[in-house]
């Protein structure tokens, strides 16, 4: 016999609902309609899906054993008639986000699964990279948006939104000179004659240069290297 969508949907609802006349009800039909097409159900293919009792219908081994497909089969129905109707919408299929890599992720990530659940289908693809490298990507229109940090000059190119708000704070290694002795308070301005280690474009100069504490600095495209660096006692 040929399967459709409707028969698959009334297959997989009397499974889920375990009676005739739930099902109905769910599929905004009368109970004796239900019943007749998994009566016709069962005369095509030959045998028994369910067991009739006065309170609910028993699924048998063979309905059992269709279960599993005809449960991929209904999510991939459902899943094609919400792309088709994305697509009659205008709706994009891909998204690229660009993320500057020192920056707190934590609330683009609770956003991108919301996005993610209403949109299940929508390809999302995140690049991580530094500051300027990123912005460069947005200017190139390589990236449809991005979660980077702000200066006080807005240019022409940009259409900003505030998100979030964060603090940056100077991180150094316990091990270095500096802390060798435990009582010595020290203020930031003393900071200036250590070694920096920036996160920064390696192709781009830096266009925001408000990060910069020390007289001297080196620069990595990579937080994790960056960390790994101060760790090491290098800046």
């Amino acid at each position: 016999m040929n399967f459709n969508s409707e028969n698959i949907e009334l297959f997989i609802t009397v499974l889920d609902t375990g009676s005739f006349s739930a099902a109905a009800r769910k599929l905004n039909r009368v109970p004796s309609a239900v019943s007749m097409a998994v009566a016709n159900l069962e005369a095509e293919l030959g045998y028994t899906l369910f067991e009739r009792t006065p309170r609910k219908v028993i699924p048998t081994p063979n309905a059992l054993a269709l279960e599993p497909q005809a449960r991929i089969i209904s999510e991939q129905l459902k899943l094609f008639s919400t792309h088709a109707h994305e697509l009659s919408l205008g709706l994009e299929s891909k998204l690229r986000i660009g993320v500057v890599s020192d920056v707190n992720t934590k609330l683009l990530f609770s956003s991108i699964k919301k996005l993610a659940d209403k949109f299940p289908l929508l390809n999302i693809e995140v690049i991580t990279a530094p500051q300027d490298d990123i912005l460069n990507l947005l200017y190139r229109e390589e990236i449809s948006l991005c979660l980077a940090g702000s200066d006080l000059n807005i240019k022409m190119r940009e259409n900003l939104q505030l998100v979030m708000t964060e603090t940056v704070v100077a991180t150094i290694s316990s091990s270095h000179a500096l802390l060798q002795e435990k009582t010595k308070h020290f203020s930031i301005e003393e900071l200036i004659n250590i070694r920096q280690i920036v996160v920064a474009s390696s192709d781009h100069e830096m266009t925001d240069s408000r990060s910069i504490i020390g007289a001297m600095y080196w620069k990595t495209n990579s937080l994790q290297t960056a960390i790994n660096m101060v760790e090491a006692g290098l800046g």
